[in-house]
């Protein structure tokens, strides 16, 4: 046996742990299968997940110091098994389960997925999901969630407690949905992970350009659905659509932390063989499959971006063709705001402003479509319609990048 007190407590020690973020991808690996295991075993989702965070608070305290074991999943365990023999419960049903709860053994199924689709119930909310998932799959910690997101940790805690109610009073089941439901319940799932790295990506909250923290949880759990469900081509394109936006990371803040536009950003700052690899993990799908979705779409346009050699030789009409193609399998008013700016380059600035007139009540309180319009009037002429739409937008945002985008702006004008 290999646990926390034994000889498995560690190789790499002090110094020779190469990160805290290296450290955080352990501790994050081997939470989700011991969340996973737990509420699989003992059959009380609360109880599992509780257990999990003890272990994972123990791990954070002690690795640092004591070096990361050769294997975390077993220390882990250890530690969770511990505790739970510790508390004092009630129901003896509970003690016996844990007192002979087996050892995990490298290879075994994996109870992940079963776990995720758990946590991303559709009877959660949106906002429930997501810090359900942070919390049981990656090993978030309730004040990680909080400080992530920008909340007190009373409402994540509030939050976590009536989803785990929600689960036990519902008796959600804790299972992977049957094939005629996977369609659906799978977009849910992807819906959280792509919101999740949409927060990271370009924060909206907080006062902050961007939570690169969130865009790191967003890759891993798509990383780890791709690994779980390599069949599932929307998968592997919300995971190459993550990686494309990640590949221009160092181009898109200048050294003030100002936005950099596209049109304006260094490409030799960007990542060539993260896009490569990218690209060709969304080709496989396409090619495997055959069924474009929507994250497979947005990926296919970011790469557009990503493989053009210079602003001025980006594929404009085929950027167009395939927002179309994404507005025929999931319209919304934001999809065609983007595929406005792309018909300036296509048709002009005039046309382009005539498709965003139908959006101002969807979007009205969204700043990025004041900051397109003021685009669009500025290179017709317009610039004291310009300014306004731009004040606008400065007055929507909370993003400093943004905000100071916009400023400049104003400052031209």
């Amino acid at each position: 046996m290999i646990g926390p007190d034994r000889e498995g407590a560690g190789r790499a020690r002090g110094g020779s742990v190469e990160s805290r973020e290296a450290l955080t991808r352990v501790v994050r690996e081997h939470a989700g299968r011991l969340a996973a295991r737990l509420v699989s075993l003992l059959g009380d989702f609360s109880a599992a997940e509780d257990l999990v965070q003890d272990a994972v608070e123990t791990a954070l305290r002690r690795w640092p110091v004591e070096g990361v074991p050769d294997r975390p999943d077993a220390w882990l365990f250890t530690v969770a098994r511990r505790r739970g023999l510790d508390v004092l419960r009630r129901e003896t049903n509970y003690r016996a389960k844990l007192a002979q709860l087996p050892w995990p053994e490298p290879g075994k199924g994996d109870d992940r997925l079963r776990l995720i689709f758990t946590c991303c119930h559709p009877a959660l909310s949106p906002a429930a999901r997501i810090a359900l998932t942070l919390r049981v799959v990656c090993g978030l910690s309730t004040a990680q969630i909080a400080a992530a997101f920008v909340v007190s940790e009373t409402t994540v805690a509030q939050r976590l407690t009536r989803a785990k109610r929600k689960i036990a009073e519902a008796g959600i089941p804790y299972r992977v949905p049957a094939a005629e439901e996977l369609p659906e319940r799978l977009a849910g799932v992807l819906a959280v992970v792509y919101l999740l790295f949409n927060e990271g990506y370009l924060s909206s909250a907080g006062g902050r350009a961007e939570a690169r923290h969130l865009v790191d949880d967003a890759e891993w759990l798509a990383g780890l659905l791709a690994g779980l469900m390599p069949g599932e081509p929307e998968v592997a394109g919300l995971l190459a659509l993550i990686r494309l936006h990640r590949a221009r990371g160092a181009a898109r803040f200048d050294s003030h932390g100002r936005l950099v536009l596209l049109a304006d950003q260094d490409r030799d700052l960007w990542d060539r063989a993260a896009i490569a690899e990218a690209t060709a993990l969304l080709t496989r799908a396409a090619r495997a499959h055959r069924r474009p979705g929507p994250y497979q779409l947005q990926a296919a346009i970011v790469a557009c971006h990503a493989e053009a050699g210079s602003f001025e030789c980006t594929d404009w009409a085929q950027i167009l063709v395939l927002y179309d193609m994404l507005l025929a399998v999931a319209p919304s008013p934001i999809t065609r705001l983007h595929r406005a700016v792309a018909l300036r380059y296509v048709r002009g600035p005039a046309a382009a402003l005539a498709e965003l007139a139908g959006l101002e009540e969807a979007l009205s309180r969204y700043p990025l479509l004041h900051a397109a319009r003021a685009e669009l009037l500025r290179a017709l002429g317009h610039a004291s319609e310009a300014r306004a739409c731009d004040e606008r937008a400065l007055a929507l945002t909370a993003n400093p990048a943004q905000q100071a985008l916009l400023h400049e702006r104003l400052s031209w004008s």
